[in-house]
């Protein structure tokens, strides 16, 4: 697997004409990754403080996924000659660091290779994102980060001089308040929770079409799956604190769901969504119990491809227009009406429309947090019902109306777009037919 990536690695400076090699590779990567792997709850390929278990085995092939079809996204850079070959490093480079995230089963080297990825996503917003305020995008990004993980990093000296090691599997139930708070505070940042949350939307709208993908497909996943890592080391404490982080969570996701109503920027909106999605993933994860966990993981693999395709659709309507505007982007159901089909099918999804994973995470979800506490009903409700309201508001302002006279030039779409929409939208929806596979893993 690291011998692919590093062959990978020598053959970008030697292949910098052929960009689609580089996207075959990642390709090649996926299914030689795919085929590797038993479906049991077993860890595999232990060694070098190494192991996939389901859970990391799928939140890798997510990265692979989603890092590929970055590289079909981001043609414009290539056909304009924009530091192509910089980019396709810094790609890899992120993939790297996240595939020995996911797979490293010793805490520092998670928090290592945690904070390692930060570095090529602040590259490729800095590097190629659209605006001026990109920059203070990347600082949004690396001090929020940089100041939930200093904690931890405490946090994880301290858990070694009491436990004599990092292992994920030897962590026992510490019944500490500050080490809970200090290693679950990155992870709420990373998720984005409500209240820690500017971050996501400034660094979204500035980055580049690539960067979007990355962060939005992977990089609030790793939030998630190190909290799943590490709830097993605070049961007891959980059971008195947990309250006040889903509380938190279920009043920002309504809070957050009506932000998204009012929102006249794409990219903004779709992002602002990530977060109630998000605010839903963590609530299920803080209940522990299975059916919020596993609910949590297939929320995330779910999230992790609807949102990756619909801020690719954005930056398709992006690349006409050159504007992200909901009023300058009207009625494109006149102008490219094969792609208002694939607004329509990742907005469905987006709501949890059957058959979307996204409706197999919130059945499951919903189930976990009413067993919980019935009073989360109410929440779940109002979440359930303006995620509709701001997907329909998304999908109709878009694609009807009067379009904008000021278009002088408009292509319906290359087979490539069609192609990167099909790669998200198929996964998502046909995983729903194998979802026992997601909850095999605890």
């Amino acid at each position: 697997m690291m011998k692919f990536i590093m062959f990978m690695i020598f053959m970008i400076p030697l292949n910098f004409k052929n960009f689609w090699l580089i996207q075959y590779l990642y390709f090649m990567l996926f299914f030689l990754f795919f085929v590797k792997f038993s479906f049991n709850y077993l860890y595999m390929e232990l060694g070098f403080n190494m192991g996939w278990d389901l859970l990391s085995y799928m939140m890798i092939l997510l990265s692979i996924w989603i890092c590929s079809l970055m590289m079909m996204a981001s043609f414009k850079l290539y056909s304009m000659k924009n530091n192509e070959i910089m980019f396709m490093f810094f790609i890899l480079m992120l993939l790297f660091s996240l595939i020995l995230t996911f797979s490293v089963m010793n805490l520092f080297y998670f928090y290592l290779f945690f904070e390692m990825s930060l570095i090529p996503t602040l590259m490729l917003i800095i590097g190629w994102g659209y605006q001026p305020e990109r920059i203070q995008a990347g600082v949004y990004l690396l001090f929020y980060t940089l100041i939930g993980s200093m904690p931890m990093l405490v946090s994880i000296f301290f858990l070694f001089k009491n436990l004599m090691s990092l292992n994920f599997l030897f962590m026992e139930d510490m019944k500490n308040l500050y080490l809970y708070l200090g290693l679950n505070l990155v992870f709420l940042i990373k998720l984005p929770m409500f209240m820690v949350h500017l971050w996501l939307p400034k660094a979204h709208v500035e980055a580049p079409i690539s960067g979007s993908m990355i962060l939005a497909g992977v990089m609030l996943k790793l939030g998630g799956y190190g909290m799943m890592r590490l709830m097993l080391m605070f049961e007891y404490i959980g059971m008195k604190f947990n309250l006040i982080f889903i509380m938190i969570s279920m009043i920002g996701g309504v809070i957050i769901s009506l932000i998204c109503l009012r929102q006249s920027d794409m990219k903004s909106l779709i992002a602002y969504s990530s977060v109630a999605h998000m605010g839903l993933v963590i609530s299920g994860i803080m209940t522990m119990n299975y059916w919020g966990l596993c609910g949590s993981l297939v929320m995330m693999l779910a999230h992790g491809l609807c949102s990756s395709g619909l801020f690719c659709l954005a930056n398709i309507s992006y690349e006409r227009l050159l504007s992200r505007s909901l009023y300058l982007n009207k009625g494109l159901i006149n102008l490219m009406p094969s792609m208002s089909l694939w607004w329509f099918l990742l907005s469905s999804s987006n709501m949890a429309a059957p058959p979307s994973l996204n409706l197999l995470g919130e059945i499951m979800l919903m189930g976990s947090l009413v067993m919980w506490n019935y009073l989360m009903m109410l929440f779940l409700s109002l979440m359930s019902f303006f995620s509709a309201a701001y997907s329909l508001y998304l999908y109709s302002f878009s694609q009807h109306g009067k379009f904008y006279s000021g278009i002088y030039s408009f292509s319906m779409g290359f087979i490539r777009e069609y192609l990167l929409l099909i790669l998200h939208w198929l996964p998502l929806n046909l995983l729903i037919l194998k979802s026992e596979l997601l909850t095999l893993w605890i």
